[in-house]
């Protein structure tokens, strides 16, 4: 959980700190949204080879570099100078963080029973949600008084020294035979070994496009507050932290309804919510509304996200997993970077109210068609 916290401490930054980024650099909405994208696309590209080698290798390299290479990026961001720099900054981030996620729940996951998967790797989003949740209310306060650069440069420093910490810890538990024993001795069950991959595709795709387009939607919110409701920009990224709230507590809840009801059953249902909650965000009024609405879309990210991890945990083989975990984690972070600006442009183009109706009837759609595709599959 703390490992966690620490990976997202800096990759929350950008989106409640866009509007003070957007009027530094004299940004339109298509280019703020690049500014998302910066990060998001190459933190989706650079799961899929780090899927590959934590099935291969020890993974206790890739979760450190996730945690200290995403904070020294994190710094370069904050002295960044230009866009053009701080996009490369952004990119570099995104490809030091991509490791962490494809290693992780593969060892939390082996080191519980099958029965309470779930509920484990919903107690690990505690650590994210939390750092999404804490990270822009600490970034309004610092921006607010030194600027948006601040918060990038003051909150990589504790995380870059975790990072090592951590490596360490980790390097000790596996010299006690601890961790390694876990994660090849832990994993009791066996997956089926064929098939597999029917039952995994229509979920991916259901589970991924939902949260690639919750992303690119939450990725404008701050904008929408600051141009249509005129709220500070500091107030803004503050209020970015009500969708991640959710998160200190949704992710267990969710994992453990999914050990009971079924992991299929858990994220269709919450991906059925998705789509009104987008479309709602419009008309729905400021401040209690809008809150209403950020809170519900957070609750759809954290019941979703460790039910997923355990389903492709679960129903791929042992020696896949964090592979698969890749490429689960490369769609949806990859989906989100490519949407966010076209979100953006659509923003530009027609306006709020109707970019988040087509991102609505979006995820309704593949909704539809992925749960009649999902119709008696087993977890």
């Amino acid at each position: 959980m703390v490992a966690h916290f620490a990976h997202h401490l800096l990759t929350a930054l950008p989106v409640p700190l866009l509007p003070l980024i957007r009027d530094d650099f004299a940004l339109d909405y298509t280019q703020s949204a690049l500014v998302v994208s910066a990060f998001a696309i190459p933190y989706g590209i650079a799961q899929l080879p780090a899927g590959w080698l934590a099935d291969r290798s020890n993974p206790r390299l890739l979760i450190a570099v996730g945690i200290s290479g995403v904070a020294v990026a994190g710094l370069l961001v904050g002295l960044s100078h230009s866009y053009v720099m701080l996009v490369l900054c952004l990119v570099l981030m995104g490809l030091a963080g991509g490791g962490y996620h494809p290693a992780s729940p593969p060892l939390i996951a082996a080191a519980v029973e099958p029965e309470s998967r779930g509920r484990a790797l919903g107690l690990h989003t505690i650590g994210g949600g939390a750092s999404y949740f804490l990270a822009p209310l600490a970034a309004a306060g610092i921006a607010a008084v030194w600027g948006w650069r601040s918060p990038f440069i003051g909150l990589a420093i504790p995380a870059m020294a975790f990072g090592v910490v951590f490596y360490v810890v980790l390097g000790r538990l596996e010299g006690a035979g601890k961790t390694e024993g876990a994660r090849r001795g832990g994993q009791r069950e066996s997956s089926r070994s064929t098939g597999w991959w029917r039952r995994l595709v229509p979920f991916l795709a259901l589970s991924t496009f939902t949260q690639a387009v919750i992303l690119s939607v939450v990725a404008m919110i701050p904008l929408y507050m600051v141009d249509y409701f005129g709220v500070a920009e500091e107030k803004a990224a503050a209020l970015i932290a009500l969708v991640y709230s959710s998160g200190l507590w949704a992710g267990p809840i969710g994992g453990h309804l999914s050990d009971r009801l079924g992991r299929v059953t858990v994220v269709v249902a919450v991906c059925f919510i998705a789509a009104p909650v987008i479309y709602l965000l419009s008309p729905a009024p400021y401040p209690w509304g809008i809150s209403a609405l950020l809170v519900a879309l957070g609750i759809v990210i954290y019941v979703r996200m460790p039910v997923s991890e355990a389903y492709i945990v679960g129903a791929a083989p042992e020696r896949h997993r964090s592979m698969i975990l890749g490429i689960y984690y490369f769609s949806s972070m990859e989906g989100s970077g490519i949407l966010t600006p076209v979100v953006g442009n659509l923003v530009d183009r027609f306006g709020f109210h109707s970019a988040f109706t087509m991102a609505a009837a979006a995820v309704m759609a593949v909704t539809v068609v992925c749960s009649i595709w999902l119709w008696g599959t087993r977890d």
